[in-house]
């Protein structure tokens, strides 16, 4: 058996998994356009995808669209990075430290679990309108996935690669540097996959409530107007970019951590 015999069916079977994936995404959009056809449809209260290209065409060519999700990008950014930053460490601490994270564990099960988006406007109350508030708001929907992960990949370390490091006389940051953070990355950018959609509710819900501009500012004054293809043009949006991301993170983690492709 050649290597290139080896070599097309992998590639068949990715882009097998691709084009399925799309058909399903055409086949539901073609389901939701047909029934229209026999159903009453009220502009009002819901629109058809023709009505909805439409709108999409109408905001890219104002400008419109662009113009709001580059100031949601900065919160999301912004957010997710100070998620990154702060859930990472914090997580290793918890796993590698036993009495530290049997202190923790309770408090940040109690509020992963808890309605943040309820909180929302008591944030928005403490920081403020604009950016701050909604910096924060992804903040803390995205930082439990990070420190989650990051604790369970540091319990997950085989305790023989520590003793080997401390057999070789090596230290505690020898330890965090060489075992800890490599056996932790792929459970990092597992988590990432989730924190990317919990950030990105958080842009929007930080937008509902407290902002005069962004993509989740446009949503609410496209409902309130009842400019409905434009509200679900923009909706539509938000979900593309969220698969987009997830995809580029799943493809990041297949390409930087081959052996958990079949995870």
């Amino acid at each position: 058996m050649t290597e290139q015999t080896v070599i097309q069916p992998r590639l068949m079977g990715r882009y097998r998994n691709v084009v399925l994936g799309a058909l399903a995404v055409v086949l539901f959009f073609a389901a939701w356009q047909a029934i229209f056809l026999v159903v009453p449809f009220n502009p009002l209260f819901i629109s058809k995808p023709s009505l909805i290209a439409a709108g999409f065409v109408d905001l890219v060519a104002s400008g419109e669209l662009f113009d709001d999700l580059a100031v949601s990008a900065v919160p999301f950014f912004l957010g997710l990075g100070a998620a990154v930053v702060v859930g990472v460490p914090l997580g290793i601490v918890m796993g590698w430290r036993v009495r530290i994270g049997y202190a923790l564990d309770p408090l940040m099960t109690i509020f992963y679990a808890s309605p943040l988006v309820a909180l929302a406007p008591l944030l928005v109350i403490f920081f403020g309108v604009g950016l701050p508030g909604k910096t924060i708001i992804v903040f803390s929907l995205a930082v439990f996935p990070f420190i989650f992960n990051a604790c369970a990949g540091v319990r997950a370390v085989d305790r023989r690669l520590i003793d080997v490091v401390r057999s070789l006389g090596g230290g505690e940051w020898d330890l965090y540097r060489k075992v800890l953070l490599p056996s932790v990355l792929p459970f990092v950018v597992a988590g990432a996959r989730i924190a990317i959609g919990r950030a990105l509710i958080g842009v929007l819900v930080g937008e509902f409530f407290a902002a005069s501009e962004g993509i989740g500012f446009a949503i609410s004054r496209f409902g309130d107007l009842f400019a409905i293809d434009k509200m679900f043009a923009c909706i539509l949006t938000v979900m593309v970019i969220a698969v987009v991301l997830t995809e580029g993170i799943r493809f990041a983690e297949r390409s930087a951590f081959p052996w958990r492709r079949g995870q």
